[in-house]
């Protein structure tokens, strides 16, 4: 699982070939706490499949405002620098993203 920044989202993300899954999450956010570990076993179960990436909003706000991040969690597909799917909030379950990944690969 790559961890960005805001100085690495648009080369690793934006400009991605492919499809990128990215976690927004934040410091404090439980449910994204809750979220995590489930997101990165799905990372190492579809590794090769899709590219798995994390966010910390916390640190990049202006970022996040920018990609429509507004309430945490986030879980967003992106193809070719735009979001296709995404859970938020309260659809963010392990069910629901993991749906959402088998969509896609």
């Amino acid at each position: 699982m790559l961890e960005l920044t805001k100085e690495t989202f648009e080369a690793e993300v934006l400009q991605a070939e492919g499809k990128v899954f990215v976690d927004f999450y934040g410091d404090g956010c439980v449910p994204c706490a809750a979220l995590m570990p489930h997101v990165h076993a799905f990372a190492e179960q579809y590794e090769g499949q899709l590219k798995f990436c994390a966010l910390n909003t916390t640190k990049a706000r202006r970022l996040a405002i920018a990609q429509k991040v507004l309430g945490l969690p986030v879980m967003a597909i992106y193809e070719n620098g735009a979001v296709i799917d995404s859970c938020v909030k309260e659809d963010a379950t392990v069910e629901n993203i993991e749906a959402m990944i088998k969509r896609h690969i």
